[in-house]
């Protein structure tokens, strides 16, 4: 006879939870509806913000994207988890918002190197959660979304290419670029505080 341990028996409970509540929300009950939308709205806001960079902008994409989840929903067959589908939309939403607004990347130079090994760097630099935020949210849109779906969201580099329609060498030269970027910024705003505090 099988025994499972504690996690596993919450993760089976969790899974037939959310299985309820999303066949629930398949017929239509708008109590179901609006416990999925509590349930995962914050985050979903947190990606869009993240990609959007804009507080308007990321609550209209929110609403669309949950107004498309709901007419969507019939198409969910539980191959993944809820959360990973709805954020599927979300991105999706927000990668065409931007792209009405004429989101441009750059595309991978000659000088461009790609697929470097990680190299550990000695800094003595320090950050906190607040400061990298903002640092991020001041790049260049392509740096900043392609950042963000890799390192926030854990995209690979393949799944971003096909979101975004560019190649999977524009990912990684925008990825590289906007480390350095954000290196560089965080750098500038370390100096222009010390030298405030001298």
């Amino acid at each position: 006879m099988l025994s499972f341990n504690y996690q596993t028996r919450q993760k089976l409970s969790n899974y037939d939870l959310q299985y309820d509540l999303i066949k629930r929300c398949k017929s239509g009950n708008r109590k179901a509806q609006y416990q999925l939308y509590c349930q995962y709205a914050k985050g979903m806001y947190n990606v869009t913000y993240r990609i959007v960079n804009n507080e308007q902008d990321a609550e209209d994409v929110l609403q669309n994207s949950f107004v498309d989840v709901f007419t969507k929903l019939h198409q969910y067959k539980f191959d993944s988890t809820p959360g990973a589908w709805i954020k599927r939309i979300v991105v999706n939403n927000s990668i065409n918002h931007l792209r009405k607004n004429r989101l441009k990347f750059d595309e991978l130079g000659e000088n461009d190197v790609v697929d470097q090994p990680a190299v550990k760097e000695k800094s003595s630099l320090t950050y906190d959660v607040n400061r990298v935020y903002n640092a991020i949210e001041s790049l260049p849109e392509g740096y900043r979304i392609v950042l963000s779906l890799y390192l926030m969201e854990g995209y690979d580099h393949n799944e971003i290419a096909k979101i975004l329609d560019i190649s999977q060498n524009t990912s990684k030269s925008q990825y590289s670029r906007a480390k350095k970027k954000l290196k560089q910024i965080l750098a500038e705003n370390e100096s222009g505080k010390k030298q405030q505090l001298a």
